[in-house]
């Protein structure tokens, strides 16, 4: 290509007379200004008759035209201008993009059409390449003039052009190659001369090709264009994509040409063509088509390709009266990892478990990423629940051992919904929500497993969604409470310590308890923000109360897992205590054993911090867990909360007595209070008292109440017993 410097290129584009004709004012101006401000001199027609007009009377480099105008529209003036200026190049600007239209205008000899609205920058781009390829053309006619006389200069010029030039015989077989086809196929001129071109082709593409070669429109005028890939010499160089443009050579296409060799070529050559080497295009193509159907992270098929091979995997499935499979699934405690170790593991991290996945997969299963942590499955021709029931196993062991990344060990568990075709939904988009409605169930449930999707569940999901929104509601409306259940020394009947207990004002179902809305909140990550609402208050509260004299009185309060499991817990926990001013060494916290065994080596670390700062730690419903005395006396436990299943059972000499005695003896052992839940009656305060238990909370001295309740039973010398257990 020629090129040209700056200020020459200003002083062409000054020489540069440009017709621009368009019916819309606005437009018209702005073109005109744009041209203007780029060196070129516009002359503006309102419709097509005026622009004809315009072209009698003036020689134009270029028109701007648009199709649609009065008088005589675009294809008119392009006809008209073809006529009277050959030589001036035409750009199409028009809001019609129809490939008829645009056909239409390229046939016309349109060097190039832009849509409205036009970006200026894009415009400006067009006639620079209109005037490139003009400028061009302009050399090529030199050119060919000096060729004319100089067919050593021909030579020279087809030989180290960008492409492969090539000439065929009426048989197919080469019998002129330039250069080129060393450096891109890694062939010898003289090694195809001869052969067919069959040798570089597939037996499909090779049949396309002499097709389209023996195509009867075919002429130099309207030659026929096509894409192949071409084998290139030797198993180290890769297959290339080509764009073969070629048409036949007439007899009297040799005439001009006089030097001995190429006489020679005319009596076998019938076709010419250029061969351009298109694979940068085509690897380009294709993997903007791979962006639209993949998940680039995982490389895994994305929402729409997993909606296109379920849509086909339920037609074949219906035909051929067959069920079939749709999981959702769920990483467990994927946002924990993601918030603490940071992006790029957790990118890692889908990665690794992307792979563990694919493993469990039987050809024909396809495996999606839906979005962030969660992913879907597609089994087809499943024979039954069964054999779903044994992919899901495979797919949740396959994750329970642990990812080594960056030197460590993650534990990551999966939740899977599954729904099943028919029963479950005859549609995509039944099958897909139902699977998520069943992996919402396995959630509820405690995670790290499957389930089936039932009818019942469309229900629930249903009041789940009213109860969700009333409960985001609440949190930001402040109809959550606190209510206090004392807990009672045996000895002196006062209240030491109070447990905070959530309660939500329903402003049209009345007191809710935390049964009624506490596993929807797991379920949908408001706990977090529910339990810091709930220790907010309730610190204020109680600290009050402190200031007031009530010195040693304890504040024990319940944790969700999701809480104590992030690492982050103990700094933000301390920095909350620190905001209110509540005394650390007053707060006791409340876990479960199966928090403790679900992650023991981050559970361990997190209560070992808390104790480093004083606060307390209870084991909640201690024995219905997994019982250890070996965390029991490791870990800074300081309270064992006797679960009200045993204090309910106390009678005497049966199995609920000797439990309870078990365990005292057990915490008294080790150096352990003990807090005895659920105290109904007498009979069962008088057993724990003989046996010497330190606290009890219960009804028998009544239900939890508000803080108002409490601070006027807080001043009592002796707690009274409710009336009625």
């Amino acid at each position: 290509m020629i090129q040209t410097s700056d200020s020459e290129s200003d002083r062409l584009r000054a020489r540069q007379q440009v017709l621009v004709a368009d019916d819309n004012p606005r437009l018209l101006a702005s073109l005109a200004s744009l041209l203007g401000d780029h060196g070129f001199r516009a002359v503006t027609a309102s419709n097509g008759s005026e622009a004809c007009q315009l072209l009698r009377e003036h020689r134009f480099t270029m028109a701007l035209l648009d199709l649609n105008m009065p008088g005589r529209d675009g294809f008119q003036v392009m006809e008209e201008a073809s006529r009277l200026q050959p030589d001036c190049a035409l750009v199409v600007v028009s809001g019609e993009t129809s490939f008829r239209a645009v056909s239409r205008a390229l046939r016309r000899g349109a060097s190039d059409y832009i849509r409205k609205p036009f970006d200026p920058d894009e415009v400006l781009a067009t006639l620079e390449n209109v005037l490139g390829k003009q400028s061009l053309l302009r050399a090529h006619e030199d050119v060919q003039q000096r060729l004319e006389k100089s067919e050593s200069l021909h030579r020279y010029i087809v030989n180290n052009s960008p492409d492969i030039v090539f000439m065929l015989d009426g048989q197919g077989r080469f019998c002129f190659l330039n250069r080129k086809v060393v450096n891109l196929l890694g062939y010898q001129p003289a090694d195809l001369l001869g052969k067919h071109f069959r040798l570089l082709l597939d037996d499909e593409e090779a049949s396309r090709s002499k097709l389209a070669l023996n195509d009867p429109g075919i002429s130099a005028d309207h030659p026929v264009s096509f894409e192949v890939c071409l084998r290139a010499s030797g198993s180290d160089r890769a297959t290339r994509h080509f764009e073969i443009t070629a048409f036949p050579i007439s007899d009297d296409s040799w005439r001009t040409l006089g030097d001995r060799e190429y006489s020679d070529l005319s009596l076998h050559a019938r076709y010419y063509g250029i061969a351009r080497d298109v694979t940068e295009r085509k690897e380009a193509e294709a993997f903007i088509s791979f962006q639209a159907y993949h998940d680039l992270l995982t490389r895994l098929p994305n929402r729409a390709l997993f909606r296109d091979r379920l849509t086909m995997a339920l037609n074949h499935a219906s035909r051929h009266h067959q069920q079939l499979a749709v999981m959702f699934l769920d990483l467990d405690r994927f946002k924990i990892i993601n918030d603490t170790l940071g992006h790029t593991v957790g990118d890692r991290l889908l990665q690794a478990v992307t792979q563990r996945l694919e493993k469990c997969l039987r050809k024909g299963d396809t495996l999606s990423r839906f979005g962030g942590d969660e992913f879907t499955l597609l089994l087809p021709a499943v024979p039954d629940r069964e054999d779903a029931a044994v992919i899901a196993n495979k797919l949740i062991n396959a994750l329970r051992e642990p990812f080594q990344l960056d030197n460590q060990d993650i534990f990551i568990g999966v939740s899977i919904g599954i729904a099943m075709f028919p029963e479950a939904g005859d549609n995509i988009e039944q099958l897909i929500r139902n699977a998520d409605l069943a992996m919402y169930q396995v959630k509820s449930r405690g995670k790290d497993s499957y389930c089936f999707f039932e009818s019942s569940m469309t229900v629930d999901s249903s009041e789940r969604l009213t109860l969700e929104r009333d409960l985001r509601r609440a949190i930001s409306d402040g109809e959550l409470r606190v209510h206090y259940q004392p807990q009672v020394c045996l000895r002196t009947r006062r209240i030491t310590g109070l447990e905070a207990l959530v309660r939500w004002q329903h402003p049209e179902r009345g007191l809710l308890m935390p049964a009624d809305f506490l596993p929807l909140a797991s379920e949908t990550n408001l706990i977090s923000e529910i339990s810091h609402q709930v220790l907010t208050s309730a610190c204020e509260e109680v600290g009050q109360w402190i200031a007031a004299g009530h010195r040693d009185l304890r504040l024990a309060v319940n944790l969700s897992p999701v809480q104590v499991e992030h690492p982050m817990f103990t700094e933000r926990l301390m920095s909350q205590l620190r905001h209110i001013g509540f005394p650390p060494a007053n707060l006791e916290i409340e876990i479960t054993e199966n928090v403790i065994m679900n992650d023991l080596e981050q559970v361990s670390h997190t209560l070992r911090e808390l104790a480093r700062h004083g606060v307390r730690i209870a084991i909640d419903d201690f024995g219905t867990g997994y019982s250890s005395l070996n965390y029991l006396h490791h870990l800074p436990i300081h309270t064992l909360k006797i679960d009200r299943s045993f204090v309910h059972g106390v009678r005497s000499g049966n199995d609920g007595a000797c439990i309870v005695n078990a365990i005292i003896a057990m915490a008294q052992g080790l150096k352990l209070e003990i807090v005895a839940e659920g105290v109904e009656t007498q009979d069962q305060l008088e057993y724990l008292s003989t046996s010497d238990c330190d606290l009890v909370q219960g009804f028998l001295f009544g239900r939890a109440q508000p803080g108002d309740r409490i601070a006027e039973l807080l001043d009592c010398h002796a707690l009274p017993i409710a009336s009625s257990a």
